[in-house]
């Protein structure tokens, strides 16, 4: 990545711990970009769905990660997502794709793709006062360069319940049992791996509100900058 001025925010840590409130909390309170990567693998394991690729085949998927045009908006208080100029914010949020974005983001081929896109988008943002970016591996392979890094997790209760009033209300054992599974795959696949990059602050949110966390935060980046 190229010299820059702006402030680059990493947000890192598993399903359900308040990456994406948090992360747009502190870009909004901090005027700066955000940047959702976990959209960017459901808008692709949407595409292929939508294709019929069979999404556990990994050789499928690396054949085709390439097709798909991949957009995705960065502003906070209106963050975007579309997919060949589709808008999918909505239809990336199903179980359906919930169920599949796992094996799909864990096919080198595909985090390579992405990759490239997103750290375009945090070149693009660097003009002005620099941006957030929300994910699984931002800190260790994204941008290990960041300014800021922070390895956000709550109790796997604690993700269940907000996941599912997320969800609507769904229940909450299936849903912690689904997390706890994707938390494995996550943190087992040989393409960056869900781990804790080296400089990272550790902030749990399970005791704190939002807005604490945002606080927290968004006072660990002002010294920074």
């Amino acid at each position: 990545m190229s010299a820059r001025t702006g402030v680059v925010v990493a947000i890192d840590g598993p399903s359900g711990s308040g990456k994406s409130s948090t992360s747009r909390g502190v870009a909004t309170r901090l005027g700066l970009r955000y940047l959702d990567t976990g959209a960017m693998y459901r808008a692709m394991t949407w595409w292929m769905l939508r294709h019929h690729v069979a999404v556990d085949d990994p050789a499928a998927v690396a054949e085709r990660c390439g097709e798909p045009t991949i957009e995705a908006g960065s502003d906070p208080t209106h963050p975007t997502i579309t997919v060949d100029g589709a808008d999918v914010a909505a239809a990336i949020r199903t179980p359906e794709v919930t169920g599949a974005v796992s094996p799909v983001s864990a096919v080198p081929q595909v985090r390579a793709r992405l990759l490239v896109l997103q750290r375009a988008a945090i070149e693009n943002a660097m003009d002005g006062p620099g941006i957030v970016v929300e994910g699984r591996d931002i800190g260790a392979v994204v941008a290990p360069d960041a300014d800021v890094k922070i390895y956000l997790t709550a109790d796997a209760a604690a993700r269940a319940a907000r996941r599912a009033a997320e969800e609507g209300g769904s229940d909450v054992s299936a849903t912690e049992t689904s997390l706890l599974a994707r938390d494995r795959i996550d943190s087992t696949r040989t393409a960056s791996p869900l781990t804790m990059a080296e400089g990272a602050v550790h902030v749990d949110s399970t005791p704190y509100s939002l807005e604490e966390v945002v606080d927290l935060i968004a006072e660990l980046v002002e010294k920074a900058r």
